[in-house]
């Protein structure tokens, strides 16, 4: 399976990439990357809705320079992985239980036959849910578990309370694969810049704008109305009395001060409740804190480096 790499975002040196296959039969790609000579450990990068590989080059290089080998994969329905709808641009998914297959499939095939431990996960809104709900089903793949954003809850407005009984309305009318209202096939991340929801850097939304540009196959517009339902069914369970108290693995949550996307104060509270956990907001930063200006992502790395064990210090 090939990577994109153009001058403004080359492929990280030293690269396996392939495709493997989930256990209902969805071909994934896969990419990974060995540690640095004498160093051991590895990250997983579980990446948001609507991303793909190509997006976490820059993050790939920081966690190489950290000493570690990293391993990443475009989830079912995006990035160069198989859709499940004729239109591509459609984020689609009947339920994310899908999505822990798919993690399942890349650390048996990619991540404990190839790659060296301890291992570590990293993951970013969606992909942080992902990672959390492995948690709480036993799963003990990760010595620590670092999430950017992570999807806990939408953020809070006039109508996201009307949100879950229309999308489950119009699903039981059998209109689960069409675009949300309001949404359409324009890909996430390559809308003009001024008034985006992701990142106030203009440099790195070019740069991920530019990818999608020179391989259109990588953009994913709005999310299907069976992605939204079943997106908020899986959020459901984090807000339930205990949830968070009983996971064990000790987790650092991430927040973004100015996020339009998911909600910082449900980030917040979840932390809280952890036994084995902490919490950071970064304040004034929007959703991708990867992807954001130079002083809000140090702030993302030093809380990392303190948190995962053999971080170098700088």
């Amino acid at each position: 399976m090939k990577l994109v790499s153009i001058p403004a975002n080359p492929v990280p040196e030293n690269v396996v990439t392939g495709s493997l296959k989930t256990q209902d039969g969805v071909n994934l790609r896969f990419a990974r990357w060995a540690p640095p000579r004498g160093r051991k450990g590895t990250v997983v990068l579980l990446q948001g809705r609507a991303e793909y590989i190509e997006k976490y080059y820059e993050t790939v290089r920081d966690l190489r320079a950290r000493g570690f080998a990293v391993a990443t994969f475009d989830w079912r329905g995006q990035g160069l992985s198989d859709r499940a709808l004729s239109d591509r641009r459609k984020g689609h998914v009947r339920n994310f239980s899908e999505y822990a297959t798919d993690l399942d499939a890349v650390m048996e095939q990619v991540v404990l036959p190839d790659c060296p431990p301890p291992i570590f996960a990293l993951g970013h809104s969606m992909g942080a849910a992902i990672a959390i709900h492995v948690c709480d089903d036993g799963n003990r793949w990760f010595e620590r578990i670092v999430l950017s954003s992570p999807m806990i809850a939408l953020r809070s407005g006039r109508f996201t309370a009307l949100v879950g009984p229309l999308a489950r309305s119009m699903r039981f009318l059998g209109r689960g694969g069409g675009y949300v209202p309001t949404g359409d096939d324009r890909p996430v991340g390559a809308e003009e810049f001024i008034g985006n929801l992701l990142t106030s850097d203009p440099v790195r939304y070019a740069r991920n704008a530019a990818v999608i540009e020179e391989e259109p196959d990588l953009g994913v517009g709005a999310p299907t109305v069976a992605w939204v339902d079943a997106a908020l069914r899986f959020m459901k369970r984090f807000a339930a009395p205990g949830y968070a108290a009983q996971i064990r693995q000790p987790i650092l949550l991430l927040a973004a001060g100015r996020d339009e996307v998911v909600s910082t104060p449900a980030i917040e509270t979840f932390g809280m409740s952890l036994l084995a956990g902490r919490h950071l907001i970064v304040a004034g930063a929007k959703h991708e804190l990867l992807q954001e200006q130079n002083h809000y992502r140090d702030q993302f790395w030093a809380a990392f480096d303190a948190f995962v064990p053999g971080t170098p210090r700088y």
